[in-house]
């Protein structure tokens, strides 16, 4: 059986995790495959055209123009919809550097290989949520 070649990387943001494989087209067609769903599909739109989601999610295939060169395999979980896109995002942006290193200028340059920290705050014992504080009466 022949080995098949395929580049792995994981994308996160907030509470979401990505596990993102490419794999160079073969004989197959170029697509993305997110939870066994298509990406239309797993971030539909309700209107039908393509979500805003979806866009950030195939945002660094777009920028390198190499959405028609892979086939995307992704397994996401935790997090809402948002944070999973961005997740999903980040994890195709550090496998596109790993199949083809020369492409890790224009990545870094739109900022899509660095993971962004900012995580929801806890909630503070006494407050209402993390800032939030009760109504003050003077009475």
């Amino acid at each position: 059986m022949a080995q098949v070649k395929r580049f792995y990387a994981t994308g996160r943001r907030k509470a979401s995790s990505a596990r993102v494989y490419l794999y160079p087209l073969g004989d197959e067609a170029a697509g993305m495959v997110v939870n066994g769903k298509s990406l239309e599909e797993y971030f539909g739109s309700p209107k039908g055209g393509i979500s805003t989601y979806a866009m950030k999610a195939t945002r660094p295939l777009s920028i390198t123009e190499r959405s028609d060169k892979y086939r995307v395999v992704i397994n996401v979980d935790g997090g809402g919809v948002s944070g999973q896109a961005q997740a999903i995002g980040h994890g195709i942006a550090r496998a596109l550097q790993t199949a083809e290193p020369e492409l890790r200028t224009s990545l870094k340059q739109d900022g899509l290989l660095t993971r962004d920290p900012r995580v929801v705050e806890r909630k503070k014992p006494g407050r209402h949520k993390a800032r939030k504080r009760p109504q003050f009466s003077k009475r």
